[in-house]
């Protein structure tokens, strides 16, 4: 049955995307995630267009990747000033930025969406963009939560459509999930999977479900804490610092809930639910609930589980 669905897959696959060699990339979102993953591509050689609504917000971007380039060289370049000064030019000259997607996708090998988590736009924004880039083009997302096929459903490119969902902050993190919708052709995905080498990155292979690997197993952990301290199980500090010495996690789960953002994680745990309502690991936790509702969203407002100064 594996060999079948296989050979179904590679049937629907254009003749105009095997073997395709990723050099022109086109990023669309310039924010965190989308100057990080910038960066990376311009490191590694890549012809990257970052793409966002305005010029005041891709000059913030390329401040951010200047910022970074910065960081990375006093590690590298420690002791080579002048290459490291070299370097950062050599990466910022493989960034160019438009405010136009339309045309940055005319000469794309990669389209890589990284804006906001809502389902209609990323579809409105694909659908554009599908009657404009060439055949041999490949869409992906670096969306963390909503299903692929879904973005995709929009297009006539199933087959040249995947996943790319990066880590924060993406110089950093190493992982990157690779994922394939069953449109996806096998040329499409290894062609994903080599990009993603090329970058640096370690990548894995998921399946189009919710939240992929990380996500499926990270949100509902973060949740289950939430609920074990709703029981009066365990106070939330104690609960953190079991997690950090009992498991050797860097950060306890309400400490990262917080710092992550509390109505990030309940958008999506919310989104899971409304997918897949009878999933007992998509529960509601009430205290999450009341926590969002008071504005309550962690370290960027001051206060989630714990208080900030």
């Amino acid at each position: 049955m594996a060999f079948f669905a296989h050979q179904i897959r590679r049937g629907f696959s254009s003749s105009a995307v095997r073997n395709v060699v990723i050099k022109q990339v086109t990023i669309i979102g310039g924010g965190q995630m989308g100057a990080g993953i910038a960066q990376v591509a311009a490191s590694t050689g890549h012809s990257v267009t970052l793409v966002d609504t305005s010029d005041d917000i891709l000059k913030k971007s390329i401040k951010t990747i200047e910022g970074s380039l910065k960081r990375v060289v006093k590690k590298k370049f420690a002791d080579k000033p002048e290459a490291g000064e070299e370097f950062i030019q050599k990466v910022l000259k493989n960034v160019s930025t438009s405010t136009d997607a339309g045309s940055a996708v005319k000469s794309s090998d990669l389209v890589l969406e990284a804006i906001v988590e809502n389902l209609k736009i990323k579809q409105d924004l694909f659908s554009r963009l599908d009657k404009l880039a060439p055949a041999h083009t490949i869409f992906a997302s670096n969306t963390s939560s909503l299903p692929i096929s879904d973005i995709s459903s929009t297009t006539n490119r199933l087959d040249r459509f995947g996943g790319l969902h990066f880590f924060n902050p993406v110089p950093m993190m190493k992982l990157v999930e690779v994922i394939g919708t069953s449109s996806t052709s096998q040329e499409t995905f290894d062609s994903l999977l080599n990009f993603s080498k090329v970058l640096g990155k370690t990548p894995v292979s998921c399946k189009d479900t919710p939240g992929f690997i990380v996500n499926r197993l990270f949100v509902p952990y973060l949740y289950e804490a939430v609920r074990l301290y709703e029981r009066g199980h365990g106070s939330k500090e104690d609960i953190d610092i079991a997690m950090k010495l009992g498991v050797g996690y860097p950060m306890g789960p309400f400490e990262l809930s917080d710092y992550i953002g509390l109505d990030t994680i309940k958008f999506i745990m919310d989104g899971w639910r409304e997918m897949d309502p009878d999933n007992t690991l998509f529960a509601p936790s009430e205290l999450m609930d009341k926590l969002v509702a008071e504005g309550k969203l962690g370290k960027k407002t001051g206060e989630g589980f714990y208080k900030y100064k």
